[in-house]
């Protein structure tokens, strides 16, 4: 078991509130699952958070073939979506049963499931229409005994917003009272939250909030020509180590630059239905680079993407995602952003490769609770939603809702590991 936070960590706080959840996440990499488990409990308005540990897990290589398969640009069936759904969310069902094993000492009072996108629609004109998670949470209910919050874009989309990204809740408590702070996330594709600067309110939280959007590509383009130019001898240049002997190629940056998507206002969203091999290789046209400059040139062009959505607010980027293990990147970044700190999350408590999943557990927490999971405005919506649907455990309980009195958390405060 786990021991109990300290009394020096935090003063007391009902126990109604506090809840030992785990996160599951699958991106835009569609490689695998993560799981990350913590404790949270609200304490006055704030929310705590501590750590319990993080795993991963690849998806078996049969289903991941079969995922790739019915990925955008390709078709896919019925039946393959069906397959898929059962096959992903028994793939989530196992590493959640790890999870609370492993990281929670057995113990566990709710599993928070992203899914795996498989398709995300974003029209050029930028209004999404909808928005498709697959991996079936009964099977994560049936496998562990707990409660499931899943589907949690699609009330955000119906709304009249983008459903992605949903970390801006968590970007905006976890960075409350840093000036000029921004959330980067160097997953398949990036996405930036630019704070506000403003606390939100319990009761009223401000109009003038945070803004939460995808920039583009990150981790998409540059693992998707890894594959193309080694045949599929390498699935991502680890460590960089293409990028870093090749040059960046002016001309195929220009013309890769040339994408609408850069120049459409946030909030903003996009995906691999945009950005996939088929993508890259149409810009390339004639041009025939080595693969260590075709690779130095995609780096360069996230770091760009990154750099023109921040560069006029930013004073302190706070990066987290697989692209922070790419040093030649992450250099990039550093270069195009001169004067500011360019930092990865690990830095302020939140594994790098466990942020996402840690995000959507506090999202699943305000689910829990009957409490809006986006801020007003942040994703273009009307108006905030309680995110997501509830898929019961074992014991049949059900979300207590807003009558159980919770408070709005107007910050997160990160806690060490016990």
């Amino acid at each position: 078991m786990v021991n109990p936070i300290p009394a020096s960590h935090i003063s007391p706080a009902d126990p109604q509130f506090s809840l030992r959840v785990v996160g599951l996440m699958s991106g835009t990499s569609h490689d695998g699952v993560d799981a990350a488990a913590c404790d949270l409990r609200l304490v006055g308005d704030t929310l705590t958070l501590i750590p319990l540990g993080h795993l991963s897990a690849p998806y078996p290589a049969v289903l991941r073939s079969e995922l790739v398969a019915a990925l955008p640009p390709a078709g896919t069936t019925a039946e393959a979506v069906c397959r898929l759904d059962t096959g992903v969310g028994q793939a989530f069902a196992d590493v959640a049963t790890r999870a609370v094993a492993e990281l929670c000492g057995g113990r566990a009072d709710l599993v928070v499931s992203h899914g795996q996108t498989l398709f995300h629609w974003a029209p050029a004109g930028g209004v999404v229409r909808g928005t498709l998670q697959i991996g079936e949470p009964a099977w994560i209910a049936e496998a562990t005994g707990l409660p499931v919050v899943s589907g949690l874009r699609t009330r955000d989309v119906a709304a009249g917003g983008q459903g992605a990204p949903l970390v801006g809740l968590f970007d905006t408590l976890w960075l409350a009272g840093r000036p000029g702070a921004v959330a980067l996330n160097l997953g398949g594709i990036a996405n930036v939250t630019l704070l506000s600067g403003e606390t939100p309110s319990p009761v009223s939280p401000s109009t003038a909030t945070s803004v939460a959007f995808d920039t583009g590509p990150a981790c998409a383009l540059l693992d998707a020509a890894t594959r193309h130019v080694t045949g599929g001898r390498l699935t991502y240049d680890a460590d960089g180590a293409l990028a870093a002997r090749g040059q960046v190629l002016p001309l195929l940056l220009e013309r890769l630059l040339d994408e609408p998507y850069y120049a459409r206002p946030a909030p903003k969203s996009t995906g691999k239905e945009l950005f996939h091999l088929s993508y890259l290789l149409d810009r390339l046209g004639p041009t025939e680079p080595t693969a260590e400059d075709l690779l130095a040139t995609l780096v360069a062009l996230t770091a760009r993407t990154v750099a023109d959505a921040v560069r006029h607010t930013a004073t302190e980027v706070v990066a987290s995602g697989g692209g922070t293990r790419n040093p030649v990147l992450m250099a990039a970044l550093r270069s195009e952003l001169p004067g500011v700190a360019v930092r990865t999350s690990d830095e302020l408590g939140v594994p790098s490769q466990a942020k996402e999943a840690l995000a959507f557990a506090v999202l699943g927490w305000h689910t829990w609770h009957g409490l809006p999971g986006v801020l007003p405005g942040a994703t273009g919506a009307r108006h905030p939603s309680v995110l997501g649907s509830v898929t019961p455990g074992a014991d049949g309980r059900y979300p207590p809702g807003r009558s159980a009195g919770a408070g709005r958390p107007v910050r997160l405060e990160i806690l060490p590991p016990v």
